[in-house]
């Protein structure tokens, strides 16, 4: 093996005492999270692809929250660099379905009676990430009551208002008459079409250059529900390439459920304004 360079002569190499690499980011209790419960070889991928995505939707809340955050205080260019990055972190998931579709239905079958009722639609993060866009939905609440901690997390989240929701504020502050039916609404239910609402985004289109962060803010929403459908429909061909159209193990309807998914729209003037222009 060479020496090192000159240039290279300062790399530390005694870590007795100072924290290295794998312990900053705690490889060891990482690396040791995908035990298999069955002998099949690709049972791995299957937990290592379902892992990566739970990590990128950790880092999709973080991101969110502080673009929330920064959108209340007035603050709209500090939230299009965390929006901006919600969208990028999106493409990565995306791409893992491309991975998880090499697991064929043979080989899925080795092993799915493992996952009992386990399932994607149990994600507790996945569902964090709709309350925060605004999809609300009760009934999924009853899943996390097992874990009270899980439980009261979920439900705070559910009680908070969306990211539309604080948008649409911000709506307003631009100088924006909103209805109050919209800026009063009960934020535990799912958002409905507003016309005021409409009204004011089809004026940000309208003039760029005059509400300008307005209308960044507007593209910056498109851009992460464009990437959430693209996300779920990447999600339900993976599932009918593997399954078919069987139930689901979680109970669900399986591929015929996520269909369903694909017509929720989250931020609705956003889509209907591109007709009216």
């Amino acid at each position: 093996m060479k020496k090192p360079t000159d240039d290279e002569k300062n790399i530390e190499t005694n870590f007795r005492d100072k924290m290295t690499y794998g312990e900053y980011l705690q490889l060891n209790s990482i690396l040791s999270s995908q035990k298999r419960l069955s002998d099949h070889h690709d049972e791995m991928l299957f937990i290592v692809i379902h892992q990566v995505s739970e990590l990128w939707m950790k880092l999709i809340l973080h991101e969110i929250t502080a673009a929330k955050q920064a959108i209340s205080d007035g603050d709209l260019q500090v939230s299009f660099k965390k929006l901006a990055r919600v969208s990028q972190i999106q493409s990565q998931i995306i791409r893992a379905w491309d991975v998880l579709s090499t697991l064929t239905p043979s080989e899925y079958l080795e092993f799915r009676g493992e996952l009992g009722n386990s399932s994607g639609f149990q994600s507790f993060q996945y569902r964090l990430i709709e309350f925060a866009l605004g999809n609300k939905t009760d009934y999924i609440l009853k899943i996390y009551e097992k874990d009270s901690k899980l439980s009261k997390e979920l439900n705070e989240a559910y009680q908070e208002p969306s990211l539309y929701d604080i948008s649409i504020k911000a709506l307003q502050r631009g100088g924006f008459e909103i209805s109050e039916n919209v800026l009063n609404r009960d934020v535990t239910q799912p958002y409905q079409h507003d016309q005021s609402v409409q009204d004011a985004w089809t004026t940000v289109y309208k003039n760029i250059d005059k509400y300008w962060d307005l209308y960044q803010l507007a593209e910056k929403l498109v851009d992460i529900e464009d990437s959430l459908q693209q996300w779920r429909f990447r999600h339900m061909k993976t599932v009918e390439r593997i399954i078919g159209f069987k139930i689901g193990t979680g109970g669900s309807s399986g591929v015929n459920y996520l269909k369903q998914v694909l017509d929720q729209r989250f931020f609705p003037e956003l889509w209907n304004l591109r007709t009216e222009l």
